[in-house]
């Protein structure tokens, strides 16, 4: 007769360890989102890296404080960048790209939400793979050599990337599914009562009207024009 080992329990097993990169002007919802799942899903470990210890301020003003930094951030099992118009910075931020290079090295899963895929790009992480981003910036992908593909959620290999801001959760739960026990993601979606029914149908370009296209597009018109010098510059350095 053999003996058999009984299946270890989440509790026996280490932690999952989960890093969002944090710096001031992240979207805090690429961060908030995803970061509800994971802390949620039983048997993680969440941190919240920055370059050094100290609150940062969000894109729309949220306070945020690092739970490790650089330094002593511990090696991941996923490592995930966020966007937002601070992203920008770690463009050619190379303590911030030579960490998610090396992070990006043991990790299980190399990930994103929104813009920061572009992160991902300039660290050179993204040439070859299929890969989304936000819709106003997803045409930036193919200047790091990404293959853009308009999907909430893509995954190519051990890089899994979310769309625009709300997509972290899709991401997330995604995601969740491969770390852990299907039920225990779905459970999650669940508790956190994720059932998405939109009172407008214009959170894509495609079914939003011209009129909101327009007022959007005028929102952004700034930001846009300063971002694209800063990803071809990036992009040129990754060539």
């Amino acid at each position: 007769m053999t003996d058999t080992v009984p299946a270890r329990s989440p509790e026996d097993r280490p932690p999952v360890e989960i890093g969002f990169l944090l710096f001031p002007g992240v979207q805090q919802l690429d961060l908030t989102g995803p970061y509800e799942v994971f802390a949620t899903l039983p048997g993680t470990r969440v941190h919240l890296v920055a370059s050094r210890p100290g609150p940062v301020r969000s894109v729309t003003g949220l306070p945020l404080t690092p739970t490790a930094t650089f330094a002593d951030c511990p090696p991941l099992d996923v490592i995930c960048v966020p966007g937002g118009l601070g992203m920008l910075a770690h463009l050619d931020d190379a303590e911030a790209l030579a960490f998610v290079r090396r992070q990006a090295e043991g990790a299980r899963f190399v990930t994103s939400v929104c813009t920061g895929a572009l992160v991902l790009g300039a660290a050179g992480l993204l040439r070859g793979r299929r890969a989304t981003t936000h819709w106003a910036l997803h045409d930036a992908l193919a200047a790091f050599g990404a293959i853009p593909v308009a999907e909430r959620v893509v995954r190519d290999g051990n890089v899994v990337t979310g769309g625009g801001i709300t997509a972290g959760i899709d991401f997330a739960l995604a995601l969740a599914v491969e770390l852990t026990d299907p039920v225990d993601a779905e459970a999650v979606g669940l508790l956190l009562e994720y059932a998405p029914s939109p009172p407008f149908a214009s959170g894509r370009p495609e079914t939003a009207s011209a009129a909101v296209l327009a007022r959007c597009a005028a929102w952004m018109a700034e930001d846009r024009a300063g971002a694209e010098a800063r990803i071809a510059a990036a992009a040129r350095r990754v060539a």
